[in-house]
C-alpha cells in the first residue's frame, strides 16, 4: 500500500496524503487534483477502490497495429499531444506479432475505465476479420473514433483520407509521364481502404475484368510487396501505385532485383508520405495523408462524444496531396 501511494503521488504530482484522501473518498480535494490522482492510478495499472470504479478516468486509449511503419508513430505524436492539450491522458497500445491482440487491448482499456478509444489500422478495416470487441464498446456506450476507412456496419465516427482522390492524383501523374501499363500493389482482399483504391482505379483507368493481372495483393510489409511487385514488373507494368510507402519501398526492391532501374524502367508511387521518404534512393513520389489535421479531428470527434455534445456518425474525408520526387519519370521510350 505504501509503495502504491508513493508511486501514484509521484505520477500525479501531489502528496501521499492527498492520494490517501482521494482513495478514501474524503473531502478537501479539488476536482482537478482528484481527477489527476485517479488517472495516475489507472495509468500505473492499479485497481480503483470499489466505490470509485463507476467513474471513468480522463484516460483515452490509442490502439495502433504497429510502430515500425513511420506513419503510425507520426499519428501517435499528433493524437497524444492533442489529447494532453484537452486535459486527457493518452494510453498508447501498439500491437505486435505474437503479442497483445487488439481484442486484449480493448479488454484492458475497459478494465481501466477509459473515457474513449481511438483506433488506427485495426481489424475494423478488414471485412473478413472478427469485430466482436468493437461491439463490446458499443454495448458499453464508450466513445470511439476510427482513423481511415473501415466496415460501415460498426457505425463509429471515422476520419479518413479520400482514397479515390489519392488514386486519381497518382494515376493522373503516371499518365502525364506517358505510362500506359499501370498496376497496383494493394493490401489484402478484404482491406477496405485498398478496395476503395481499386474501385477508384477502375473508374479512372476504365479497367475491365481483363485488367486484373495489373493488380497484386500483399501484406503491408516490404517482403510481401517484393513478391507482388515482381509479378507486375514481369508482366510489363511500367508504373506502379502502392497502398503504402512500405509497399512502395518493397516494390522498388523488386524492380532492382529484376535488373530494372527506378525510375528509368519502372516508376513507383507510394501512399502516406511517412518519415524519411525524402531520404530513400530514389526519394519517393507519394500521396501525402494530412496526418496532423486528421489526428486533431479524431481527438475533436472523440472529446465531443465524451462531453456529450453530440455524435457525428458520418465519415470525414480529408484531401490528400501528391508529392512528386525521384521515383517517377517518363515512361521508357518517351
Amino acid at each position: 500500500m505504501t509503495k502504491r501511494l508513493t508511486e501514484v503521488a509521484k505520477k500525479a504530482g501531489v502528496s501521499e496524503a492527498t492520494v490517501s484522501r482521494v482513495l478514501n473518498g474524503r473531502d478537501g480535494v479539488s476536482e482537478t487534483t482528484r481527477t489527476a490522482v485517479l488517472t495516475a492510478l489507472d495509468v500505473l495499472g492499479y485497481e480503483r477502490p470499489t466505490k470509485l470504479r463507476g467513474e471513468r478516468a480522463r484516460l483515452v486509449g490509442l490502439v495502433l497495429p504497429e510502430l515500425q511503419n513511420p506513419i503510425f508513430p507520426a499519428l501517435a505524436e499528433v493524437v497524444t499531444g492533442t489529447l494532453a492539450q484537452r486535459g486527457y491522458t493518452p494510453a498508447l497500445c501498439a500491437r505486435t506479432i505474437g503479442g497483445v491482440s487488439e481484442m486484449d487491448y480493448v479488454e484492458m482499456l475497459l478494465d481501466h475505465q477509459v473515457s474513449g478509444v481511438i483506433f488506427a489500422g485495426g481489424s475494423y478495416a478488414l471485412a473478413d476479420a472478427r469485430h466482436d470487441h468493437y461491439r463490446r464498446l458499443t454495448d458499453r456506450g464508450l466513445p470511439v473514433v476510427l482513423v481511415n476507412a473501415g466496415v460501415a456496419e460498426l457505425g463509429f465516427p471515422r476520419v479518413s483520407t479520400d482514397d479515390a482522390v489519392a488514386v486519381e492524383q497518382a494515376y493522373g501523374h503516371l499518365r502525364s509521364l506517358g505510362h500506359e501499363r499501370i498496376g497496383m500493389v494493394l493490401g489484402p482482399e478484404g482491406h477496405v481502404p485498398s478496395r476503395r483504391k481499386l474501385d477508384a482505379m477502375i473508374r479512372a483507368a476504365g479497367w475491365d475484368e481483363g485488367d486484373a493481372e495489373c493488380v497484386e495483393r500483399s501484406s503491408f510489409s516490404m517482403e510481401g510487396a517484393r513478391v507482388a511487385a515482381t509479378k507486375l514488373v514481369e508482366r510489363g507494368v511500367t508504373g506502379i501505385i502502392c497502398a503504402s510507402d512500405v509497399l512502395a519501398l518493397g516494390t522498388i526492391r523488386a524492380a532492382r532485383r529484376l535488373g530494372r532501374s527506378v525510375p528509368a524502367d519502372v516508376s513507383v508511387v507510394g501512399y502516406d508520405d511517412s518519415a524519411f521518404m525524402t531520404c530513400t534512393d530514389p526519394p519517393l513520389t507519394t500521396v501525402r495523408q494530412p496526418i496532423e489535421t486528421m489526428g486533431q479531428a479524431a481527438v475533436d470527434l472523440l472529446v465531443t462524444q465524451i462531453e456529450g455534445v453530440g455524435v457525428l456518425h458520418d465519415e470525414l474525408l480529408f484531401e490528400p496531396e501528391l508529392v512528386v520526387r525521384g521515383s517517377t519519370a517518363p515512361a521508357p521510350g518517351r
